[in-house]
């Protein structure tokens, strides 16, 4: 039997997070997935570096890639340091991964990743997001949205 999965991930350290895939997607559904990293990147992550702004994810071969996603070199890191810029495989089940191939297949949907994070077991996670992507009127009415949330609280502040 599968094991219920928590409606919000553990997260301990927030290293690194796409604040634009919010408003560029509708977000369908996340996925929290593993990172299969080499020790350096698990050191360069730790020490609050990386990036993943313009980072996307892709199906390739039954398996999910994270792909231009930013960890910078260790700085204490020798000769055996990794490559910045290199795809990373992303740990899913079976299920979820076929799951994911046939929402991107059918309905040309897009994996984003959200953030990277430490969970509170010291493993590093992408929050990985099954999304859609929005167009100039959608982006128009979340901006109305967010300013006019922010002018209630300001008028409940003053008035409340």
């Amino acid at each position: 039997m599968a094991r219920p999965t928590p409606a919000t991930f553990d997260k301990k350290k927030t290293v690194a997070e796409n604040r634009r895939a919010r408003f560029d997607y509708h977000i369908d559904e996340v996925f929290e997935a593993g990172i299969a990293l080499t020790g350096t990147e698990v050191k360069s992550l730790r020490f609050g570096e990386g990036s993943i702004a313009e980072s996307y994810a892709e199906v390739r071969d039954g398996q999910v890639w994270l792909v231009n996603s930013n960890v910078p070199e260790f700085s204490h890191g020798n000769r055996f340091n990794h490559e910045p810029k290199r795809p990373r495989k992303l740990l899913l089940h079976e299920r979820e991964i076929s799951k994911l191939t046939g929402a991107v297949e059918r309905k040309g949907m897009t994996l984003v990743p959200l953030s990277i994070y430490f969970n509170g077991r010291g493993r590093a996670k992408v929050e990985l997001a099954l999304a859609k992507g929005k167009n100039a009127a959608d982006k128009r009415e979340t901006i109305k949205q967010r300013d006019w949330k922010r002018e209630q609280s300001r008028l409940l502040r003053e008035h409340g």
